[in-house]
């Protein structure tokens, strides 16, 4: 990174920073939030022990005292397995109640999580358990550690809570170092960026849907019921007759999902009639969306808040959030730094609005899993390339145009691989069939430019344009003439 970053202003940034201190080196940092999740685990297990915190949909459920207690069994059977300060346990468990208790257990005993994408194929996984040095493999069909209750005392800010592995800003899988101070400030910036109730208050019931592997749905969903008070819903396989009936059953109040998912959602024959009034707010997020979908999502939840969040493994999830009332205005914006996150872009040329988002924050890792060289060409001057391209607007709201790494090269014009994905949500009728596009199968005239992974979007939007017939204005994407999808493409 040889640019120098211009930071974004956030004079018109919705977000308080109240509580917000810079540190020495001008990292932002909450002062006044607990130091670690476990302190407000104990404190609700203490002080709300019958209130509901985690239900598995089709199995159990558990209230604070309960959780907090088969934690501690869990922790105490880690420490009788040799599991001391900093070691790492592996969570290979499906979502569920068992990966929820293998978690906090493993918090409990001062060991790291270590979150194994259960997708993976098996060299990835084992690459994963011997990188990160593992002390205790939780595999699918181990049974949960038991022992007599444990809680390790003297865990600080600073120690690391997790380890989540990435291959997202430079390619190569490895493993982001994830502090307790990272999950505190990240659930923090979920309040104040979803207007999450503040209050203690059992009325907050998040349904969650992704697997817990993924950072979003581990630490801005399940971790963040928990900070507040609430209750985390868990559907262990994604299923859209179940999701209907679990939103019912369960009077879900936050629905958080891709956009595709949304689409097909609300198309599901069991959706029509369904009553939703219980949900009070929709977040989404992982790709873009289209103008049209966001008017059925407000009409489709009457009583809820539309909210889309940029997140990134690096960050510990939550970077920038578009409030609802930029929901349907601003639909192709990720929205505003969140309050303790500063973002800056470095110019790809002599446009100083456009160029790579680089993010900072008490939040974002300070380096990978003994990757030096990974650490010194991602995380420059105390900010973290993002390996995003991004446009800042005059309110400061990001637009993602794509990679660093997937950009076109048209007859001379550079051109983000986001831009014909963004162009075919909203205007192209192409087959239900596509149902993923990358920037690998994108046709220019002129030829077809292969230029690495790109972005994805799922066009289930697409598929609704299809069979309605409709148009959307389309901004001035710059000479895409036509979107085709290659047989090599992945499409799936």
């Amino acid at each position: 990174m040889t640019t120098a970053v211009i930071e974004i202003t956030r004079a018109r940034n919705p977000f308080p920073q109240s509580g917000v201190a810079r540190d020495s080196r001008g990292t932002p940092r909450y002062s006044d939030v607990p130091a670690t999740l476990l302190d407000a685990l104990r404190a609700y297990a203490e002080g709300r022990p019958d209130a509901e915190a985690v239900v598995e949909i089709g199995r159990n459920r558990l209230t604070y005292s309960q959780l907090w207690k088969a934690a501690c069994r869990v922790a105490g059977g880690l420490r009788a397995a040799g599991v001391r300060r900093g070691d790492r346990v592996a969570l290979r468990y499906p979502s569920g109640m068992n990966w929820v208790l293998g978690y906090w257990g493993t918090l409990l005993a001062g060991g790291v999580a270590v979150v194994v994408n259960t997708r993976s194929v098996p060299a990835e996984v084992e690459f994963v358990l011997c990188d990160a040095g593992v002390k205790v493999d939780l595999a699918a069909d181990t049974p949960l550690p038991d022992g007599d209750s444990y809680v390790s005392e003297g865990i600080v800010a600073t120690d690391v809570a997790a380890l989540f592995y990435t291959s997202e800003t430079t390619g190569d899988l490895k493993g982001v170092p994830t502090t307790h101070e990272a999950l505190v400030t990240n659930a923090e910036n979920m309040i104040r960026g979803f207007g999450l109730p503040r209050e203690v208050n059992s009325d907050l019931r998040m349904l969650i849907s992704v697997p817990l592997f993924d950072v979003a749905a581990c630490n801005s969903q399940l971790l963040v019921a928990s900070y507040v008070g609430g209750t985390a819903v868990i559907l262990p396989v994604l299923d859209l007759a179940a999701l209907v009936n679990a939103v019912v059953a369960e009077r879900i109040s936050f629905v958080v999902t891709a956009p595709a998912v949304y689409s097909l959602l609300l198309s599901h024959p069991s959706f029509a009639d369904a009553d939703m009034t219980s949900v009070r707010m929709v977040g989404y997020g992982g790709s873009p969306i289209a103008p049209s979908l966001v008017r059925e999502l407000l009409a489709a939840f009457p009583r809820a808040t539309l909210t889309n969040g940029y997140s990134l493994t690096e960050a510990a999830s939550l970077i920038t959030v578009l409030p609802d009332r930029d929901a349907l205005a601003h639909a192709d914006s990720v929205g505003y730094a969140v309050p303790s996150v500063d973002i800056g872009i470095v110019p790809l040329g002599d446009i100083p609005n456009v160029g790579e988002l680089v993010v900072r924050g008490a939040n974002v890792t300070e380096g990978y899993w003994y990757r030096p060289r990974a650490t010194a060409e991602t995380i420059v001057g105390g900010w973290l390339r993002t390996g995003d391209i991004a446009r800042i607007d005059d309110a400061g709201r990001v637009y993602l145009v794509g990679r660093n790494d997937s950009i076109i090269n048209r007859g001379g014009a550079k051109i983000s691989s986001a831009e014909p994905q963004y162009a075919a949500i909203c205007t192209e009728p192409l087959p239900h069939a596509a149902s993923r596009v990358g920037a690998n199968c994108v046709e220019m005239c002129g030829g077809v430019h292969r230029c690495g992974s790109g972005p994805h979007f799922r066009s289930g939007e697409i598929a609704r344009r299809q069979t309605e017939g409709t148009e959307a204005p389309m901004p001035d994407y710059p000479a895409v003439d036509r979107i085709r999808v290659d047989s090599d493409s992945g499409l799936r």
